[in-house]
């Protein structure tokens, strides 16, 4: 299929479906239903699930195509001709304890390259979509990046680390400096909502390290389309595989990676 934009609407029905089953469970996921794949980092039934679901209504819409996702391959980092890269729950702790901020994340890459993205957070009832060279929507909608040119009234999202804690240090003292020179700081505990937010201009900006594909895959594609800017901490465009991210409306692009690279680059 040459036209994989045309594919959006049925990769939305599917994350739809997803996210149906996991309204049905949240708040109701007991605490021996829950594993500890390391430190920090949470799995329940609800994510093998959703991930399966994922897998057998991509693998429909494409049957060539491959997977890399957060369950079930995730050491692949080889991209086919066709690959989704998917997250079927991002935000696992904040589902397990009933905060609402969770995502599906799916994106699907052609010969390297992001062609769709889908960012569905069901408890918020919002989707945000993308297609390649033809924008970014929520429900529907066009969205796009922030036009604040100025970092102090810009509002910035990032993650905290939770198991890699080897930039301390130097996390905190940018963290400092966003909080002196914004109107505040924002972690929402999914990246895929994070890089949704800045793609509608909600955030201005968002950074993080020790990142997986999944997290950012979707997101990527969503903040281009939406005409901002994603790269690595040097400005490297070509990131998902990287663990470091910086996505910015294009305005406030230099002024902010100019930050995050001082302390963390």
């Amino acid at each position: 299929m040459s036209n994989f934009a045309n594919l959006l609407p049925e990769v939305l029905k599917v994350c739809k479906e997803v996210g149906e089953f996991q309204l049905q469970h949240l708040q109701k996921v007991g605490l021996e239903a829950i594993e500890e794949k390391t430190a920090n980092q949470l799995v329940s039934f609800v994510d093998k699930n959703s991930e399966q679901m994922l897998v057998d209504g991509l693998k429909t819409l494409l049957p060539n195509s491959t997977i890399i996702g957060e369950e079930s391959a995730p050491e692949n980092r080889t991209l086919t001709s066709e690959t989704w890269i998917i997250d079927p729950l991002d935000g696992t702790t904040n589902f397990l304890h009933g905060l609402p901020v969770f995502s599906i994340s799916v994106a699907l890459f052609v010969d390297g390259q992001p062609h769709l993205a889908v960012v569905e957070c069901p408890a918020l009832k919002e989707s945000f979509t993308a297609a390649l060279g033809k924008g970014a929507w929520l429900n529907g909608e066009p969205i796009a990046v922030a036009t604040n040119p100025d970092l102090k009234n810009s509002l910035i999202a990032t993650g905290f680390p939770y198991y890699t804690f080897g930039k301390m240090s130097e996390y905190l003292e940018l963290l400092e400096v966003f909080m002196r020179s914004t109107q505040g700081l924002r972690r929402m505990g999914s990246a895929a909502i994070d890089l949704a937010y800045v793609a509608c201009g909600r955030f201005d900006a968002f950074f993080e390290m020790n990142l997986s594909p999944w997290d950012i895959a979707a997101g990527i594609l969503l903040v281009r389309e939406a005409g901002g800017q994603v790269t690595d901490f040097h400005g490297k465009e070509d990131i998902v595989f990287d663990q470091e991210i910086i996505a910015a409306s294009s305005v406030i692009y230099d002024t902010f990676t100019k930050e995050v690279a001082l302390k963390l680059g």
